[in-house]
C-alpha cells in the first residue's frame, strides 16, 4: 500500500516526491490519482466529475508544478517537463541553463487570482469558446491544439493522431475519473481530424 503524504509538506514538494516514483514520467490524471490515494490535503478530495472541481484540481496541480519547476531551475538540480499527458523530471544537462523554460501558461497558473476568480460559468465559457472555434472554420487547428499536436506541423499523420486519441481517451474516460464533457470534446476533435488527415 502507498504511504500517505506528509500533510505538512507543500503540494509542490509532494508532487516532487511522487515524480521520483515515475522516472519515465506520468500523466496529470495519474498524478492526481496518486495525490488522492495518498490523502494529500492540498487538492479537493471530491469526485472530479463536476466541472468546477475538475478545474480547481487541475489548477492547483499545475500551480504546484510551475512553482516546482522554478525552484528546481533556481537550484540547478533538474528540469521539469509539464504537459497534461506527460509530467517528468529531467536531468539537468550541460546546456540546461540555456534551455528556454518560458511557458505562456506559467503566468496564468502562478497567479492564484485565476483560481479564486474563476466561476463555474467561466469554466463553461472556456468550453463554449473551444466549441465555437470548432464550429467557426478554425476547427482543424482547435482539434490539433486540443490533442496538443500543434508542434508536429507538416509531419502530422493519421497514425500519430489515432495514437494520441487513444492516450487521451484512456486518461479522460469517465470510468477512470475523467470528465464526460472532455471526452466528448476529444471524440469531436477526432472526427474532425479524421476528415482532414484521411
Amino acid at each position: 500500500m502507498d504511504e500517505e503524504l506528509d500533510p505538512q509538506m507543500d503540494l509542490a514538494d509532494q508532487v516532487h516526491l511522487l515524480l521520483h516514483e515515475f522516472p519515465g514520467g506520468c500523466s496529470e490524471y495519474e498524478l492526481i490519482r496518486q495525490l488522492k490515494a495518498r490523502h494529500s490535503s492540498h487538492i479537493p478530495q471530491l469526485e472530479i466529475k463536476d466541472r468546477l472541481v475538475l478545474f480547481r484540481t487541475h489548477f492547483l496541480l499545475f500551480n504546484a508544478l510551475y512553482r516546482l519547476r522554478q525552484q528546481l531551475l533556481e537550484e540547478g538540480r533538474s528540469r521539469l517537463l509539464i504537459s497534461p499527458t506527460c509530467i517528468r523530471l529531467l536531468a539537468m544537462d550541460t546546456a540546461g541553463s540555456a534551455v528556454d523554460e518560458h511557458d505562456a501558461l506559467a503566468g496564468y497558473y502562478l497567479d492564484m487570482d485565476n483560481l479564486r476568480n474563476t466561476t463555474e460559468q467561466d469554466v463553461q465559457r472556456m468550453l463554449m469558446s473551444f466549441w465555437s472555434r470548432m464550429q467557426g472554420g478554425d476547427e482543424k487547428q482547435a482539434a490539433i491544439e486540443l490533442f496538443e499536436l500543434d508542434r508536429h506541423g507538416e509531419h502530422l499523420t493519421l497514425s500519430i493522431i489515432k495514437q494520441r486519441y487513444r492516450q487521451l481517451v484512456s486518461i479522460h474516460h469517465p470510468d477512470r475519473g475523467g470528465s464526460t464533457t472532455r471526452l466528448q470534446s476529444i471524440n469531436k476533435a477526432m472526427e474532425i481530424l479524421d476528415r482532414y488527415y484521411k
